[in-house]
């Protein structure tokens, strides 16, 4: 197995990356990996525009995780407020779900926040339904912080098939090295 290899995505992956959060989140592809929210939400996962904004606005970058020349994973991180840094758009290839990849990527992201902004803190939102989700970053320390905020109902992050659906936010305190 070729090692996996980060860079920071350009505007001209942004195609790939529409594709990559796409298949690990919606439809039938989504459902090969664990991470699948077809039975809460149909459409997109993620919009080209907002996409691009993340790419150009300062203090934020998607991370590619690549194995020769093959995308198996990203991030977006941002600076979020004082030395916290705000991680989301995660996504891993359904078929290589399972295999350390998504741990790796993870744990890349929390490096560059320390090193690009000196972050001593990792937030994120989780749908608050995804069990097995909150309990992979509570495994990788990540915790419960008790604030849950609406699931924003825009169809240009998909349609919710229910209408209980919220954000809770998780916490990581980062060491700095």
């Amino acid at each position: 197995m070729d090692t996996l290899t980060f860079r920071r995505a350009t505007t001209d992956d942004v195609p790939a990356l529409l594709e990559l959060v796409t298949s690990a989140y919606r439809g039938e592809a989504s459902r090969q990996g664990w991470t699948t929210e077809a039975d809460l939400i149909d459409g997109q996962r993620l919009d080209a525009d907002i996409l691009r904004a993340d790419l150009d606005r300062a203090h934020s970058f998607v991370i590619l995780g690549e194995r020769g020349v093959d995308l198996v994973g990203c991030a977006h991180i941002e600076k979020d407020v004082g030395d916290t840094a705000y991680f989301g758009m995660f996504a891993v290839r359904p078929i290589g779900q399972s295999q350390g990849d998504g741990k790796r990527i993870l744990a890349e992201a929390e490096r560059q926040a320390v090193s690009e902004w000196r972050s001593t803190a990792m937030v994120m939102t989780v749908i608050s339904v995804r069990d097995s989700l909150i309990a992979f970053y509570e495994r990788r320390g990540y915790q419960r912080t008790g604030v849950q905020k609406p699931f924003h109902f825009d169809t240009r992050f998909g349609v919710p098939k229910r209408d209980d659906l919220h954000l809770e936010v998780l916490e990581k305190v980062l060491q700095r090295t």
